[in-house]
């Protein structure tokens, strides 16, 4: 009977092997970072911190592109494209392994490097532990992959007989390819055993799922006390409250947006690829910087015990295109931020203070730079902390964010907010200032029909045309739609509610049979006419007209 050991596999077969093997070990490499990640902090994995490097290094173009494509599941679909990459990469060290092990299993220590080097260039890397999930993983990985790729045994001649009864051969000097590929002459081809290498690969992908889920749950868990504390929140009520929403202002009308939008449909627009739990019992925001005498550092309970305001505000996102859906209108509830500058001792730069632009810096590293002169010249810029009646949802900022009613978000709107710094303009650009966009970022005059949709199919006859119209801190005075070419109409204005929210509006239209194109504009309340010249969204906002071409049966 011939007990020799089985030819090592080769050709395709080999190949297909060490993919499988390169495969394996980028799954434990992950999934043991994701479990180390849980010891450090979330953002520290290896995913979310090349993710965060990539979008900061992405051009800004690339990324109004990814918004405009895959509106809020651009983050998603960049994660999913990073794990793509990975495992490309992974199969590929997994087959230049099956030659030389040692090569490839260098290769998975380099892409750990590469996950440290980007957790430790991250704004809100504080220590150098977060390199480890991304160290730790690699070791994993690339000692998984060195162990499974030495199983399937050396190509070359078939191993010796095995069987102590039989006589054993001279063997036979053949060039055998080392370990590390140096080509040494060795004695012929070792063995492999495939149940060996099977039950090691299933081994492996087990317990790569048991980490992976098991940091994904420990990570989870870090989250509960932010999850509880927010829990306990009760807000007070506003000294101030906002006036009921006057009659008339929120039209009854199929395809209209909601005059008030609600926590689960207002846009999030922001580049934490971990949405950040903090806990607010923890939390504390620093006020500092030029023109401070009296440097401020306040806990969440202390603003609550604050006199808070109640506004209903309209958010536009500077990536918001012509007819985009990125923005919305909520009820916030706030402490007045120029109440607590002046506590302060900050001057605006018209009477004489020293500071022009104020920092807003989040947790996750975000900086935000605002005018001073816009924060207190009267209007209700506020760190809210409550959004609809609620607490802050985590996506938008909880347990504080800062916004200010006619700005882009990208200027003002600075969620999980944890420090603020006076400074000047000439000292410093935030992040998106270095990214090429305009320091002051006032928002556009802007209308859209919401309905009929493009490419909508209405019966002649009347059809009713609507949408939304805003100029946040001038107001609405005017909105007009043209068909094809003929002249302007006045659509018949909503009642307005107040000069920071949007302005819902309608149009009566007879319809005739064939092709239209619907044409809106609007005029706010300073006389500036939205104009039309298009213009992409770089560097402060996209203007021109929104139009929707439909087809009357």
């Amino acid at each position: 009977m011939d007990h020799t050991s089985p030819r090592p596999p080769r050709g395709f077969t080999r190949l297909s092997l060490g993919a499988l093997s390169g495969l394996l070990a980028g799954c434990a490499a992950i999934a043991v970072a994701e479990l180390v990640s849980a010891a450090v902090r979330p953002e520290s994995g290896p995913v979310v911190a090349v993710g965060g490097a990539a979008i900061d290094r992405t051009p800004p173009s690339v990324k109004d592109w990814a918004i405009r494509e895959f509106g809020t599941n651009d983050k998603l679909v960049l994660q999913l494209g990073i794990l793509a990459v990975l495992a490309v990469l992974a199969l590929a060290l997994g087959m230049l392994a099956t030659r030389w092990r040692l090569v490839g299993s260098l290769g998975v220590l380099v892409f750990g490097a590469v996950g440290a080097l980007a957790a430790l260039g991250r704004p809100d890397s504080t220590s150098f532990t977060d390199a480890l999930p991304s160290l730790t993983g690699a070791v994993a990985g690339a000692a998984l992959l060195y162990w499974l790729t030495g199983r399937l045994g050396h190509p070359g001649h078939p191993a010796p007989p095995r069987d102590a009864e039989r006589s054993v051969p001279t063997p036979t000097l053949t060039p055998v390819t080392d370990e590390a590929g140096t080509g040494a002459t060795g004695t012929g081809a070792t063995g492999w055993d495939r149940r060996g290498f099977v039950l090691a690969a299933t081994a492996a992908a087990a317990a790569s799922a048991g980490a992976g889920l098991a940091g994904r749950a420990l990570n989870g868990s870090q989250g509960q006390n932010a999850v509880a504390s927010r829990k306990k929140v009760v807000l007070p009520v506003p000294e101030s409250r906002a006036a009921p929403v006057p009659k008339g202002a929120a039209l009854r009308m199929d395809g209209i947006s909601p005059f008030m939008t609600s926590n689960g449909d207002f846009y999030r627009v922001d580049t934490a690829l971990v949405v950040p739990k903090v806990d607010a019992t923890s939390w504390r925001l620093r006020i500092h910087g030029d023109g401070v005498d009296r440097e401020l550092n306040v806990s969440f309970d202390d603003l609550l015990r604050m006199p808070l305001i109640e506004r209903n505000i309209t958010l536009t996102c500077v990536s918001n295109e012509v007819g985009g859906p990125y923005v919305g209108n909520a009820r916030w509830i706030g402490v007045r931020l120029a109440d607590l500058l002046e506590r302060c001792g900050v001057r605006p730069p018209s009477k004489g203070g020293p500071a022009d632009q104020l920092v807003a810096r989040s947790v996750d590293g975000m900086t935000i730079g605002t005018p001073v002169e816009d924060v207190m010249d009267g209007r209700d810029a506020m760190l809210a902390l409550g959004m609809n009646g609620e607490p802050l949802p985590f996506e938008h900022g909880f347990p504080v964010r800062m916004l200010v009613p006619g700005l882009y978000g990208y200027v003002s709107a600075c969620k999980w907010i944890e420090d603020i710094e006076l400074t000047t303009f000439d000292a410093y650009d935030t992040y998106w200032v270095k990214r090429d966009w305009a320091r002051k970022a006032p928002i556009k005059t802007q209308s859209r029909i919401d309905t009929p949709k493009p490419f909508a199919r209405p019966k002649a006859g009347a059809v009713m045309v609507a949408g939304v119209a805003w100029a946040q801190h001038r107001g609405i005075e005017k909105v007009e739609v043209r068909v094809n070419d003929g002249p302007w109409e006045e659509a018949r204005l909503a009642t307005e509610d107040t000069s920071d929210t949007w302005r819902q509006w309608s149009y009566a239209w007879r319809a005739t049979k064939g092709q239209a194109t619907l044409t809106v504009r609007a005029t706010d309340k300073s006389g500036t006419t939205q104009t039309e010249k298009r213009t992409r969204t770089i560097p402060d906002g996209a203007s021109g007209w929104h139009s929707v071409v439909v087809t009357v049966d």
